[in-house]
Formats: structure tokens, C-alpha cells, sequence
């Protein structure tokens, strides 16, 4: 058995056994140092996560454990769209892109994609047209937020993306474009670093400046938000063709092989002063391994980056399953340990983060058997 399969097949049996752990809950992140998630009543911005999982199991599976698990899932997020339960954020892509898009991508079920384009729609109320970006956080007007963006949301894009090859609506590609201009022009800094967030003046876009709200400090590049950068323009790219989303993607990449450590799984923010108490974060290096296969599969067969990009994905990905996994801890609910969620803010620092399952188990099984994530459509075989 190869290393990724001994992985899968572990992820496949923690899996299998939080189904029922969980119920009709959603997985966060744990708060013990790593052992039992928080769970939620499908109220975060990670529960998309949890979703994303189970369709990947069953995919890889064939499993139907896993298919009626993800159903019920998707089922919950019809509810939470009705409710409109916690959805006054960005984040709609995270939540509705892995459960109810996933499933129109697998099954073709209509009631399934009739959910995701609602969820697009509700995305799309979060466009600011004087200012001209998708407002990360909070309601219109906000006096701390109302100008904010963050890197993150590029993740979110390509529900909008979807939404315009589904129906032909120009508005949806027109935001998801826009938004990602405004995301390269001013979180990508000149040296390929990124900042997490930056501001504008909310009555005419006018920009203010860049700042954090996880890194170490403004003007420092937070690992993760780096990791979405990576993915969220490989991705813009795959939906537009437009080169400029994929020399952005690549820049990033490189700069985030660069600054990794000896064994290749990220700190949780490239300037922070590095000791033995540390904190990493499992889950960047999980998020960029997936994007970086994204990226692979996108660049041609001769590009000048394809060896350092190949290297750099079984590198950090071969570490994470020998060094992160909890492969050899059966009674534990993640799938990776050390992954941080909010180190300054002391929110769970060194524990298992949903999202850092999420994107390992994507990137694993696309390595094993080529099963791609959810964020667009591709020929499922």
C-alpha cells in the first residue's frame, strides 16, 4: 500500500466513525490540544468543510455510508439558507461550494443546484458596487468592516463563476472578475507576499491600506491567507483563461515553497520569530499542496515550474502523513494535528482545524485516483 493510500484509507475509517460521533452536527476545530472537535449546529463559516469531506470519501469509496451522510448534510444547509442562519459573510462559497454544488457535481440532482446558485445569489448581495469589491465581513455600511476584503474570499469566487456557466447571467462573472482584480492588485504585495486584508473607502473603493486580522502583524504574510492566494487564483484562472491569474498563482506559490522550514509544513506566519514554541499550521500547507495540484493541472508540460512545483507537493504532502497525520491515533477525530486557527487571538492555536482535514484529504485523493474538489466542475469519469 502506498503512503497516500495508507493515509486515505486512515481518513476513510475517522471518517466513517465521526458520522456517527457527530450526527447532525458539523466539526470546527478542537480546543484539547488535538484530540475532539467543537461542533457546531451548522453555524460557522468551516461547516462546508465536513460536507466537502464526506462527498470525497464517497467518491473515492463508493461507499454509501458516505453518500447518505454528505445528503443529509446538504439537506442542512437548504435549512440554513431558508433561516438565513449566520450567512451576513463572504464565506458562502466555503459552505455552499463543497456540500450543495458537490453534489450537483457528483449526482446531478436539480434540487441540489437550484441550492447552489440561491447561495450564489446570497454571495452576490455582498458585492459593493460605489467601491466595487465583495465586502468580507459584517453588514453594508459597516464603520469597521464596510470597506474590508480579504484573501480568503478568492476562495469563495468560483460559486460565481459556476453561477454564470450555469445560467449565462453575466453578473455573476462580472463580480467574481472584478473582485479577484481588486484582490491582485492590492493584497498581492511586489516581493509575492500578500496581505491578509486590506481597506477601502466604501463610497468610492478609494484604497485606505492593508492590514491583518490573524497574521503577526500588518505588514507580515500569514501563511494561510498566502495558501488561499495560491489556490484562488490558480482557480480564477481555470474559469477565465486570463494569464494574469496564473503568474499571480505561481508567484505566490513560489514565494510560499521558499519560506518554508526544514520539514516543509508552514509556520503560521512567514516573519514570525521562529522557536521551539512556535506554532505551525498544518492546514496552509494543506490548503497549498491542493492548490498547487490545481496549478499543475493547469500549466503546461514544459513550463519552467513544474519540477519545483511537483517537489514542493510531495515534499510538504509526504511530511504531513508522516509528521502531522494521525495515522497511528485511531481514536482521535482529525486527520492532521497542529493546525492553527487564530494564533493572536489565542482561538485554538495548535489543534485540528476542519479545513486542514478538508484540503489534505482533497489533495490526497486527487494524488491517488486524479477525484478533484469542489470548487468546479470536471469530468467525473
Amino acid at each position: 500500500m502506498s503512503l497516500w493510500q495508507t493515509a486515505i484509507e486512515d481518513a476513510l475509517a475517522k471518517t466513517k466513525r465521526n458520522i456517527e460521533r457527530f450526527g447532525e452536527r458539523f466539526p470546527h476545530v478542537s480546543t484539547d490540544g488535538g484530540k475532539s472537535y467543537v461542533l457546531t449546529n451548522n453555524d460557522d463559516w468551516t461547516d462546508g468543510f465536513w460536507s466537502g469531506m464526506l462527498w470525497l470519501c464517497y467518491e473515492y469509496s463508493g461507499d454509501e455510508a458516505y453518500r447518505e451522510a454528505a445528503v443529509r448534510t446538504v439537506a442542512s444547509f437548504r435549512e440554513r439558507l431558508e433561516a438565513n442562519r449566520v450567512l451576513d459573510h463572504h464565506d458562502i462559497g466555503f459552505l455552499y461550494s463543497p456540500s450543495a454544488k458537490a453534489q450537483w457535481i457528483i449526482e446531478r440532482d436539480e434540487e441540489a443546484r437550484r441550492l447552489a446558485l440561491r447561495a450564489a445569489d446570497k454571495l452576490m448581495a455582498r458585492w459593493r458596487e460605489q467601491g466595487q469589491y465583495i465586502q468580507a465581513w459584517g453588514p453594508a455600511g459597516d464603520p469597521v468592516n464596510g470597506g474590508r476584503i480579504i484573501i480568503d474570499c478568492l476562495m469563495n469566487l468560483p460559486l460565481l463563476h459556476w453561477a454564470y456557466e450555469q445560467t449565462g447571467e453575466e453578473r455573476y462573472r462580472r463580480t467574481a472578475v472584478l473582485h479577484a482584480d481588486k484582490s491582485r492588485r492590492y493584497l498581492v504585495r511586489g516581493d509575492d507576499s500578500s496581505y491578509h486584508t486590506f481597506h477601502f473607502k466604501p463610497e468610492n473603493g478609494e484604497p485606505v491600506g492593508g492590514d491583518t486580522a490573524q497574521g503577526y502583524t500588518n505588514g507580515s504574510t500569514w501563511t494561510r491567507g498566502q495558501a488561499w492566494g495560491v489556490y484562488g487564483f490558480a482557480l480564477s484562472y481555470r474559469y477565465t483563461r486570463d494569464a494574469k491569474y496564473l503568474e499571480t498563482s505561481k508567484r505566490l506559490a513560489r514565494f510560499f515553497l521558499s519560506h518554508l522550514p526544514e520539514d516543509h509544513v508552514a509556520y503560521w506566519d512567514f516573519d514570525v520569530p521562529v522557536d521551539d514554541a512556535t506554532y505551525r499550521d498544518s492546514s496552509a500547507s494543506a490548503i497549498v499542496s491542493a492548490g498547487l495540484l490545481e496549478l499543475l493541472d493547469l500549466i503546461e508540460r514544459d513550463d519552467p515550474d513544474r519540477a519545483h512545483f511537483e517537489e514542493g507537493v510531495r515534499r510538504t504532502m509526504e511530511s504531513l502523513v508522516r509528521n502531522y497525520a494521525t495515522i497511528d491515533k485511531p481514536d482521535v477525530d482529525g486527520l492532521i494535528s497542529r493546525g492553527s486557527y487564530h494564533v493572536r487571538g489565542n482561538s485554538s492555536p495548535d489543534d485540528f482545524v476542519v479545513w486542514g482535514d478538508y484540503f489534505y484529504l482533497e489533495a490526497l485523493v486527487r494524488l491517488e485516483k486524479g477525484i478533484k474538489g469542489y470548487w468546479e466542475e470536471s469530468d467525473r469519469g
